[in-house]
């Protein structure tokens, strides 16, 4: 890396500027995305081409302004709602279990259907148990005494809620709810030895989730050859469509709105699959452009967290990064066909209000973060007073 780049990348102001244009730049090709990978799907359905984008276009226009409004909370404030966190987590994935309530969609029952439009409790979920889990983090920081084991202090609250996930079977929010509970136990600066020896726990009791279930079995092993003869109009189908489109798109991709994939070949395409939509329709550079967007969305909230005064602004912020990468990784992995699919969304790009709404309350608590660090207010005021010195 240059200088220049070296000297741009350490201003604190700059990682700001980086999650602001990054995390918008990403929602507005997502628009763009969810329009084309779901037109065919949303004609046929809804009849209406724009039935699907013009509910991703509300709940983008909703989040925004939600993200801004909470950016000017306070730290107490922030404190007051994260004590309640894992109760309120609870509460709202309890009542998925209400009958007549839940709604089941591929044999998950994770939705609940409102008049306009169907929500999903676990995407709150995973924010307000970040928080929590900050909340408790920051406290036992803040004692001065002799650590606690830090897996004992949220580690049951996160183990209560993956439970209340899998009644609605629901491994894929659950195994990201784990490597959440993982990348904060880290950060805390949990000792190695006893962070693998729980991975290893961890890994074995998703092993046996997967050999309970035969479609999980099958979906697993598909990820070696999904275009098997005994798979492919099976448990190969999705990933197998997928790397389709990925490899039709080629460098430069076929165009925008050009997939053939989207039209029935590859289900939930402006959802779980829409990466594969985007290689096809955009080639190569069209799919690193969103990783990179993506990656420099992490970076900027790693580095603000890390910047952070306030031990809870730093967990939870690295809890918010967290849960971006591990998403990102799971789509990707499913849509290139080196994980098994396990129904992520890709995070500010899929089709999904409440998981938008759930990214943009974090991105609300990171640029909160970033604002109370002094050197970030003063540049912001400069640059305020400046544009107001050019404009008069």
């Amino acid at each position: 890396m240059s200088k220049a780049g070296e000297k741009f990348l350490t201003k604190p102001v700059n990682n700001f500027y980086i999650l602001a244009i990054s995390a918008l730049s990403l929602s507005i090709i997502g628009l763009v995305m969810v329009f084309s990978a779901s037109s065919i799907h949303a004609l046929d359905t809804r009849g209406n081409a724009v039935a699907i984008v013009s509910r991703q276009f509300a709940f983008l226009a909703i989040s925004i302004p939600v993200a801004i409004f909470l950016s000017q909370r306070s730290l107490a404030q922030w404190r007051l709602l994260a004590r309640f966190g894992l109760v309120l987590s609870a509460i709202i994935l309890l009542i998925l279990q209400i009958p007549g309530v839940g709604k089941t969609v591929n044999g998950n029952t994770n939705w609940i259907a409102l008049p306009f439009v169907d929500v999903q409790p676990s995407e709150l979920a995973k924010f307000l148990l970040i928080l929590w889990a900050g909340y408790m983090l920051s406290n036992e920081e803040r004692t001065g005494k002799s650590r606690v084991n830090v897996f004992a202090l949220i580690g049951p609250g996160f183990a209560l809620v993956m439970v209340l996930v899998l009644l609605g079977n629901d491994l894929g929010t659950t195994c990201v709810i784990a490597a959440i509970l993982g990348g904060m136990l880290f950060i805390s600066g949990i000792e190695l030895r006893v962070f693998g020896t729980l991975i290893a726990i961890g890994a074995v009791a998703f092993a046996g989730l997967i050999v309970t279930a035969s479609y999980r079995i099958d979906r697993f092993l598909v990820v070696l050859d999904p275009f098997a003869v005994e798979d492919y109009k099976n448990a190969g189908w999705q990933p197998a469509h997928s790397l389709l489109g990925l490899a039709t798109g080629g460098i430069f991709g076929v165009g925008l709105g050009g997939s053939r994939q989207k039209w029935g070949n590859l289900a939930e395409a402006h959802t779980d699959f829409i990466f594969a939509v985007i290689g096809e329709e955009l080639g190569l550079l069209g799919t690193l452009a969103v990783l990179l967007l993506l990656a420099a969305i992490i970076y900027s909230i790693f580095k603000i967290s890390l910047r952070c005064k306030d031990p809870m602004s730093r967990y939870v912020g690295s809890g918010i990064g967290c849960l971006i990468a591990i998403q990102t990784i799971l789509n990707v992995g499913s849509a290139t066909s080196v994980l098994p699919v396990v129904g992520v969304t890709l995070p500010f790009v899929s089709y999904g209000g409440s998981a938008l709404i759930s990214l943009y309350l974090g991105l609300g608590y990171v640029f909160g973060s970033a604002l109370r660090d002094p050197e970030v207010k003063v540049e912001l005021q400069k640059a305020i007073e400046r544009r107001r010195l050019r404009t008069s």
